[in-house]
């Protein structure tokens, strides 16, 4: 059977890689730098921190490797070093899965029209 590419491809919202498939994780820290949801970071100490990556740098080790996260209690990103992380989960909603800009667009402006507010912004998950 031959995948339908009309339809999105599976969420990675529930997907968790950890430091025991060093490529599945480095893999997954990729795929969480264009996911459009929070992800939680579990550091080698066992700390847990949750939040929007956002920026990540790529050096020649892990060590040299770093990425950015946002997070509701700070107002300063969080730099985590690549060889810190034990384990990275898609633990949010992904808020782009499955939209398309010219769905975005079709509803901002049918809002506009009809004079209610309509945002850049997403809408919040319930």
């Amino acid at each position: 059977m031959t995948p339908d590419a009309s339809l999105p491809a599976p969420s990675l919202q529930g997907l968790v890689a950890n430091r025991d498939d060093e490529n599945a994780l480095c893999k997954a820290l990729e795929q969480a730098f264009d996911y459009r949801g929070d992800i939680t970071i579990t550091t080698a100490s066992g700390a847990e921190i949750t939040g929007y990556l956002f920026d990540r740098r790529i050096g020649a080790t892990l060590a040299d490797s770093s990425l950015r996260v946002l997070t509701p209690a700070n107002d300063d990103p969080i730099t985590i070093s690549y060889s810190d992380i034990a384990s990275v989960a898609f633990s949010g909603k992904d808020a782009a899965h499955g939209k398309s800009f010219d769905t975005w667009i079709k509803k901002y402006v049918q809002k506009k029209l009809a004079g209610e507010e309509a945002s850049i912004y997403s809408e919040t998950s319930g």
